[in-house]
């Protein structure tokens, strides 16, 4: 068989080539045994982090889209659908109908099983290095531990990394055979984007950017020649998105509030003010040497092995090195000059990396690039043990980013031994509790003191705690519960007698 030489180099000297004189079985098993890792790395012990306060609010909407089988897209708030959507299907299969009745557990196996799945894709678009190469980049990203850690995280930004690079694999065969059915498959992927995230846009044009700095031009200008494919790929595109944004025709004012929404996110995303600000390097940093309180979070070697990866796309170019360099460039310059930053954006960047890191790889003799490989993947699983595993919630870990405390894991049991009646919070800032007292019917939230402040049980900020305790009438236990780190709340619980 013979090998695929990307970058005009003999065969005999790509690392590629020892895989080739091996069983394709054997090549087989080793993705397997990729994609397995990437499964139990995403899918262990789901329930041992606290929620955050994204992921209560996100739950409760996919409660309520459960309970009611209505769903609303809102432009102000949150984002777009599909994390609902597919949401209901592991909800529906162990069977958990109600918000009360859903679990930790059932809510992340939405983004856990959308973040193995794109190991496989990574795979599949990373061919053109050899097989080799392509499973060394789809093991970095199984073990990335921004990727595993946001994967078992109830937002929508793995959802978006898996279908941006769906679109990306359906573009590529289209690219290459100028098939219909894969122009098809690319427009569905882009409608899933989009219905995803209103940030879609900017990697859809990334895309089609490094598409015009990779070429050719010749075979760019025969696919832009072919209206029918494009015709049917943009039809594909808005009849998914359309679907999803105006809740399967149950309500259309979506499709006017899916670009009602991009006012409010620019002026979040430029506008300054939500206290998500941060500098320009704030990406970077997150894979960079960091130590704090004796911990050690760094992923330093993985991203020199990228940036190599980068210097060879730039001065021995094929067309799979100039799209990977150029797409990951270009959004790496979007994230990293936008003044809204929240670090699981910064996953977005991780698939790029794994790429390029592949691209180094395939550059090296077997006897270099074998043992780097396995250096790599062995600390980045270390890192991964330790910032999804061993710390999810401490605040030393760069990744739990206002992460709610363990102490949030004592309120169902608080909950269930107070008795009946009303269950007040008031506080300014209550969220992720509201999911962790979905059982009880009557809670009530205030921002401010209420004239009547009894109840069953009651939580107050500690800046509230002594207007609540002037205006209750019975007796009362109190104790303190953390809410994040820096807020803590005052519980009063009823002392019978």
């Amino acid at each position: 068989m013979t090998t695929i030489d990307t970058m005009n180099r003999p065969p005999t000297r790509i690392w590629a080539r020892t895989v080739f004189v091996h069983p394709q079985w054997l090549r087989g098993l080793a993705l397997i045994g990729v994609v397995s890792a990437a499964l139990w790395l995403r899918l262990h012990d789901l329930a041992a982090r606290p929620m955050h306060a994204d992921e209560a609010n996100q739950a409760a909407r996919l409660g309520q889209l459960l309970e009611t089988g209505r769903y609303a897209f809102d432009p102000r708030e949150h984002h777009g659908p599909t994390l609902y959507y597919f949401g209901l299907v592991p909800a529906r299969f162990r069977g958990e109908a109600t918000l009360a009745a859903l679990t930790e557990t059932t809510v992340r196996l939405t983004p856990a099983l959308f973040g193995a799945a794109s190991v496989l894709l990574l795979f599949l678009l990373a061919r053109p290095l050899g097989p080799a190469s392509a499973l060394a980049a789809g093991a970095l990203l199984a073990l990335s531990p921004p990727a595993v850690y946001y994967s078992r995280y109830f937002v929508q930004e793995t959802l978006l990394v898996t279908f941006t690079l769906a679109a990306l694999v359906c573009g590529d065969r289209w690219w290459k055979s100028g098939g219909l059915a894969w122009a098809i498959g690319a427009g569905v992927c882009v409608g899933l984007m989009q219905a995803t995230k209103a940030t879609a846009p900017v990697f859809v044009v990334a895309a089609l950017a490094a598409a015009l700095i990779a070429g050719p031009r010749g075979r760019l200008d025969e696919r832009v020649r072919d209206w029918k494919s494009l015709a049917a790929a943009l039809g594909a595109a808005a009849l998914v998105c359309g679907a999803f944004y105006s809740s399967f025709g149950s309500h259309w004012g979506g499709l006017r509030d899916a670009l009602a929404t991009y006012a409010p996110m620019l002026n979040k995303a430029v506008g300054g003010g939500t206290g998500h600000e941060k500098p320009w390097w704030y990406y970077g940093s997150l894979f960079v040497f960091r130590s704090r309180g004796g911990y050690v979070w760094d992923q330093t070697i993985f991203l020199l092995l990228a940036g190599a990866g980068a210097v060879v796309a730039a001065r021995r170019p094929d067309r799979f090195g100039r799209f990977t360099a150029a797409y990951t460039l270009i959004v790496a310059a979007v994230l990293s000059l936008t003044p809204y930053k929240t670090p699981w954006l910064v996953i977005n960047l991780v698939p790029g990396l794994c790429l390029l890191a592949g691209v180094a790889l395939s550059r090296l003799r077997a006897r270099i690039a074998v043992p780097l490989t396995l250096i790599v993947i062995g600390w980045l699983g270390w890192q991964t043990r330790q910032a999804v595993f061993l710390r999810p919630a401490d605040p030393r870990n760069p990744y739990a980013y206002v992460q709610a405390v363990p102490d949030m894991l004592k309120v169902p049991a608080l909950a269930a031994a107070a008795p009946p009646g009303p269950i007040k919070v008031i506080s300014e800032e209550y969220w992720p509790l509201p999911w962790y007292l979905r059982t009880r019917k009557e809670v009530g939230y205030w921002t401010y003191p209420p004239v009547d402040c009894d109840g069953a049980l009651v939580f107050a900020s500690a800046d509230l705690a002594d207007a609540v305790r002037a205006r209750l009438r019975g007796r009362y236990q109190e104790s303190s519960l953390g809410l994040r780190p820096g807020f803590v709340l005052v519980v009063f619980t009823p002392v019978e007698g």
